[in-house]
């Protein structure tokens, strides 16, 4: 379903009367699986997440609390009450960051060094799910064949029953769950954290995978930079014997993620059946070179 900017305003404008702000200045940031506004006027950015979603934007808002709670470096909700339901999509509220660029490998593990060891809240969090929303991608996929899903689907059917019976690691805790370099921002006083739609209860090798994938699958981290990432966390994942199994589900969100978009956006098929092309082993041995798509 292509997602309008406008019908996302409509939205916007009535969650903002709710809370009381401003959205008459509103810039559109991105406008994808959840969207995301600039409300100039009161230096906040909000985000409209998918039907259905409430009690996950609730969770996001607690986490961000949590995190501020323990002096972790992250993006904080508004002092408000929120989300704000709007007809069955919620609006959550955040202050609007300082100048800043993306994140390095460096800052993401430095976070994850903060986050990992902390005790679990008080307040659910669930379980980490690896391959949440990868069905309803693979259906929305519609720019693949049908037979391209199919072998989608039975890949992520493999990769589903090998999780049940995953090798052991270090213990369960904390983890962000899409912990990359995209969801830090870089501020002249450090790295911050961003995006806690993923944060969960889990293996805490699977906030590392999603940097070594950046090295093992698509080749956009350098030998040096995993190395450092690996020295100051003191594990390297891509020797763990759960790694297969781990990187593997990482790319088949990955392959997914682009295959969904690429359905309403024709720009980005050419990526989308490329990575698909790579899983299947149609495009010579790893790493791959993945090109970004938002």
């Amino acid at each position: 379903m292509t997602i309008s900017a406008r019908a996302s305003s409509a939205v916007l404008a009535t969650a903002c009367s709710a809370a009381g702000l401003d959205p008459s200045a509103a810039e559109p940031i991105r406008i994808a699986e959840n969207e995301i506004w600039r409300l100039p006027g009161e230096r906040a950015i909000a985000r409209i997440a998918r039907p259905g979603q409430l009690a996950a934007a609730t969770r996001e808002v607690r986490v961000a609390q949590w995190l501020a709670d323990n002096g972790v470096p992250a993006v904080r909700a508004m002092s408000i009450a929120q989300p704000v339901d709007v007809c069955g999509r919620p609006v959550t509220f955040w202050e609007e960051l300082p100048t800043h660029t993306n994140g390095t490998v460096r800052d993401v593990v430095q976070l994850l060094k903060r986050i990992h060891p902390l005790p679990v809240p008080d307040f659910a969090l669930g379980e980490l799910d690896p391959f949440v929303r990868v069905p309803e991608r693979i259906d929305a996929a519609t720019s693949l064949t049908e037979e391209e899903r199919s072998w989608l689907r039975q890949r992520h059917e493999d990769l589903q029953g090998q999780w049940v019976q995953r090798p052991a690691g270090l213990p369960d805790c904390v983890v962000h769950g899409d912990a990359w370099v995209g969801n830090v921002a870089r501020t002249a006083a450090g790295p911050i954290l961003l995006d806690f739609e993923r944060v969960s209860v889990g293996p805490p090798e699977w906030d590392l995978v999603s940097t070594a994938v950046k090295l093992t699958t698509t080749g956009a981290v350098s030998r040096p930079e995993y190395a450092e990432f690996c020295d100051l966390y003191g594990l390297d994942v891509t020797q763990w014997e759960g790694y297969e199994l781990f990187s593997g589900a990482r790319e088949l969100r990955m392959a997914t993620y682009a295959a969904q978009h690429a359905a309403t956006r024709p720009e980005w098929q050419e990526e989308a059946q490329y990575r698909v092309d790579c899983l299947r082993g149609r495009r010579g041995p790893r790493p791959w070179k993945w090109t970004g798509i938002m």
